[in-house]
């Protein structure tokens, strides 16, 4: 296989990248962070694949290369993906921790942290991580390269944009496909198509595509239900362009909606609004929530809005498209907003159990202000 064949990005790219989250792991004392989630591996390294179920982590020491860990069927993957000298692979009816723990021994690394607050390590694998070093100790190192991974690069944005262009495309897909007669289904066959279409790769989640009082439940998504007149649809896909994902919602009604949801309607879409023209460099995270939560509350829809305003995009893997892990667009983050961070702004509110109605964009943001990055209407499309 040839060394970085299949990579996202240069090797001057990733070297960038691991010299921060080295700085950083050498600034919190520690000699190696054992990362373990897939998706700051693959902003470290590049390395993906469908296949992250198995045992996989980047031994990324303060000083000196790189160890990626991965299963033996994985190695000619991660050979093409990464620009990485050191790939060592384990097989099949291996222990890899016996084999981590070997690793770690012969590098003669004392102080071991790992990622904690990922999804792929359960607590007794991270007990017998612990178990297999010779100090016996394992510190906790979360939150050391999410940090980093909040202002994205020229070459991220750009991938951004590109997932833009195929999230609108499979949305106003999915907008055509409503009417009458036809079913949930058809409508998310249309979106994934399309987006896929015109470029999207894998998406870290399904889109979601719900109809008449299934729309008036949170993240509920298609199940062969036939659409008919009156009928409310809350349509969201976000699509991805190397690993990179921008997301977009809009909603559609077969009919004239209910004088009750259009004034919901015309609530989100000036919330929305209003934190769109909160977001701006210098100001904290907390200002898009407050200037939507404001709006909401004087049109006396509090209850029918208790979430956060929006949230990171950048890299995902299953089980979730987002970066909200990392930051948030709510009250009380005092995080400052800067140039060449990504949100996704979804405006929602809701009659539970009879609709969900609003819109959402993607945007950068600039030095003076945002990028939003789809021209799709927000208004209540009517079909």
């Amino acid at each position: 296989m040839v060394r970085g064949r299949e990579a996202a990005f240069s090797e001057a790219e990733f070297a960038q990248r691991q010299a921060r989250a080295q700085a950083a792991v050498e600034a919190a004392g520690h000699d190696v962070l054992l990362v373990t989630s897939p998706e700051n591996i693959y902003w470290l390294t590049g390395r993906q694949t469908a296949g992250y179920f198995a045992f996989q982590t980047l031994l990324l020491p303060a000083t000196g290369a790189p160890t990626l860990l991965v299963r033996q069927l994985e190695l000619s993957g991660s050979i093409a993906n990464c620009w990485l000298e050191d790939i060592v692979a384990y097989q099949d009816g291996e222990d890899p921790i016996a084999l981590l723990g070997s690793i770690l021994s012969k590098r003669h690394f004392a102080k071991v942290a790992m990622e904690m607050d990922g999804w792929f390590v359960s607590p007794k694998m991270a007990s017998q991580i612990e178990a297999s070093l010779p100090t016996g100790k394992l510190s906790d190192g979360s939150g050391l390269i999410a940090p980093l991974r909040m202002i994205k690069s020229p070459a991220e944005l750009d991938a951004i944009r590109h997932a833009a262009r195929y999230a609108e495309a499979g949305l106003a897909a999915g907008i055509d496909a409503c009417a009458a007669g036809a079913d949930e289904n058809a409508v998310a066959a249309a979106m994934l198509a399309e987006a896929v279409r015109q470029g999207s790769e894998t998406m870290a989640m399904e889109p979601l595509v719900s109809s008449g009082p299934r729309s008036g439940l949170p993240h509920m998504t298609w199940r062969r239900r036939t659409l008919e007149a009156g009928d409310p649809l809350f349509l969201e896909l976000a699509a991805s362009h190397l690993r990179y994902h921008s997301a977009l919602m809009r909603t559609v009604w077969i009919g004239q909606p209910s004088q009750e949801g259009q004034r919901m309607m015309d609530c989100a879409l000036l919330a929305l609004e209003r934190a769109l023209e909160a977001i701006k460099p210098g100001v904290s995270c907390a200002e898009p929530h407050l200037a939507a939560q404001k709006v909401i509350d004087d049109h006396g829809y509090t209850a029918a809005f208790r979430k956060r305003i929006g949230y990171s995009m950048g890299v995902a893997f299953a089980p979730d498209w987002g970066e909200g892990g990392i930051l948030s667009l709510f009250t009380g983050i005092k995080q400052e907003i800067q140039p060449g961070m990504v949100f996704h702004l979804p405006a929602t509110l809701r009659s539970y159990g009879e609709w969900t109605v609003g819109a959402s964009e993607t945007v950068i943001v600039t030095q003076s202000g945002i990028d939003i990055l789809s021209d799709l209407p927000r208004q209540i499309c009517i079909k």
